[in-house]
């Protein structure tokens, strides 16, 4: 099959090309690394972390929130998806959005995507580096923090097959041991798993100790807002998807697999996890949750094990978080909305800017961490905590839009469609909204301050690709039809055209 349209861009044209000695971003990733970065990229460090507020405040019906919010990021990947199988790009979202609704809601999404993933790198960083420091007290938390920050960054900046490889291997740990906590666990839920103390376990925790929804019904909107943002990372693959052997390939079958990854890991996980244990267990409050699931079964070490799970989930989110935030400042910068620097590539197709600004501004965020904590660095967490929302958003309204230009003038590229077109897009975005508005009366966690600092921050971007649209006077040419992403961002596909 075809991978690319015919269109290339060969080395010295493009970014990356005009005298410079790159070629543009090259296919350096194999179908193994795109296959579990889209596994991977579902599993996050906030699955592991983040889960026992949740089952605290619903219950049992935590399962109900995930499976709410899991559907909302299946239709929203399935819209991604169509929209990138179609045309494969570095920029993915951001530069769907510039096409179907304009210069500034692709400068806008683009800059607040990398917003956000530049202050994760911080979260992460500093959660790794505690992880480090408890094994190894010799060394200090900032140094470990530090340490951790330039291996990876190093990796980044040799090539995107070393990214690739560290991603498939810290994926393959992750997926791994959810892989073995569903199975064990659901052997003791069930009596079958000999040798195991698993007395506490048993389908009756959905149901025993004040019911399936102990707190009522409205907790499972609130399970939903503490939830939410451990999902960001799916759309990691449709980025990624521009440096493959075959994007649309690529695209296609990480789009069409979202379904039971979210199924497995997410909703599997988190029903072991309230059917090993009760779910008001002070246990899961005191451990975490599925530390407290596997203490349960009498597992020595559990917590270790966990943490070194966890160091794994939060180095691959590290790698992945540096990966997306530079390749959409190199996006960016190929559609002149970023220093022209950012869309240049060495000869190994590698982005430096890119990289070394969003390492170097994730630096300034690990700073801010350890001597700022309740103040600088809380604005910078709290402004880009409704950032997944506002993506999800984008693409739903530019699905909107280019799903009507691509059946008008290439049909052909529609491998992956979205289902009941356009009914589940305008209900996916009727959602959506909800969840925001929703986030405005929840003063008790905090998701009120979070949306509003997040549309602060966003109205601020949004202001400025305005003024600069205006000043610059539409100085850019805009596509009329959705590109190839050779054409738009100076990928290197000389060689993928034949598979």
């Amino acid at each position: 099959m075809t991978s690319q349209p015919t269109t290339t861009t060969k080395a010295g044209s493009g970014p990356g090309g005009h005298g410079e000695p790159g070629g543009g971003l090259q296919a350096g990733l194999k179908n193994r690394h795109l296959s579990m970065i889209a596994i991977g990229g579902v599993i996050g460090a906030g699955l592991f972390v983040g889960s026992s507020s949740g089952i605290a405040t619903a219950g049992p019906g935590i399962l109900l929130s995930y499976a709410l919010v899991g559907t909302m990021v299946v239709l929203v990947m399935r819209m991604l998806g169509e929209m990138s199988a179609a045309n494969p790009t570095s920029g993915s979202f951001s530069a769907h959005a510039d096409r179907a609704l304009g210069r500034w809601a692709g400068f806008s999404i683009g800059w607040l995507y990398w917003f956000f993933w530049v202050v994760v790198l911080a979260v992460e960083a500093t959660a790794g580096a505690e992880i480090l420091e408890g094994w190894m007290p010799d060394v200090p938390q900032w140094g470990w923090a530090l340490i951790v920050m330039v291996v990876l960054t190093a990796t980044n900046l040799v090539s995107v097959g070393s990214y690739g490889e560290f991603e498939f291997w810290f994926a393959g740990i992750k997926v791994v041991a959810i892989a073995a906590f569903i199975v064990v666990g659901g052997l003791a839920v069930f009596g079958v798993l000999p040798g195991v103390d698993a007395g506490k376990a048993g389908l009756s925790n959905l149901t025993d100790h004040s019911g399936f929804l102990p707190n009522g019904p409205g907790a499972i909107l609130i399970g939903v807002l503490l939830v939410v943002f451990s999902f960001m990372g799916t759309e990691i693959a449709t980025l990624a998807a521009g440096e493959s052997e075959d994007p649309r390939k690529s695209v296609t079958k990480a789009t069409n697999s979202i379904i039971w990854r979210i199924g497995v890991f997410y909703l599997g996980s988190i029903f072991v996890v309230v059917t090993l244990l009760p779910w008001n267990d002070p246990s899961i409050k005191d451990k975490g949750s599925y530390v407290a699931a596997l203490d349960s079964l009498g597992i020595a070490h559990a917590g270790q094990i966990m943490n070194f799970i966890v160091l794994t989930s939060v180095l691959s989110c590290l790698n992945s978080g540096l990966y997306t935030a530079s390749r959409m400042a190199f996006s960016l910068g190929a559609r002149g909305d970023a220093p022209k620097a950012f869309a240049r590539t060495n000869p190994r197709g590698v982005p430096m800017a890119a990289i070394l600004s969003s390492v170097v501004f994730g630096f300034v965020a690990v700073f801010f961490n350890y001597a700022y904590p309740e103040s600088v660095f809380l604005f910078l967490v709290n402004s880009s905590g409704a950032v997944a929302l506002f993506v999800w958003l984008v693409i739903c309204f530019s699905q909107l839009r280019l799903r009507k230009v691509i059946e008008r003038e290439e049909p052909e590229k529609l491998v992956v469609r979205m289902w009941l077109y356009p009914y589940l897009t305008w209900a996916t975005i009727a959602l959506i909204l909800f969840v925001l508005g929703y986030m405005l009366t929840d003063t008790e966690h905090g998701n009120r301050d979070i949306l509003l600092l997040s549309l602060l921050v966003a109205a601020v971007v949004v202001g400025v690709s305005l003024v600069k649209e205006r000043l610059l006077g539409g100085g850019r040419a805009t596509a009329t039809k959705p590109e190839t992403s050779a054409t738009a961002e100076g990928l290197d596909t000389s060689d993928t055209s034949e598979r």
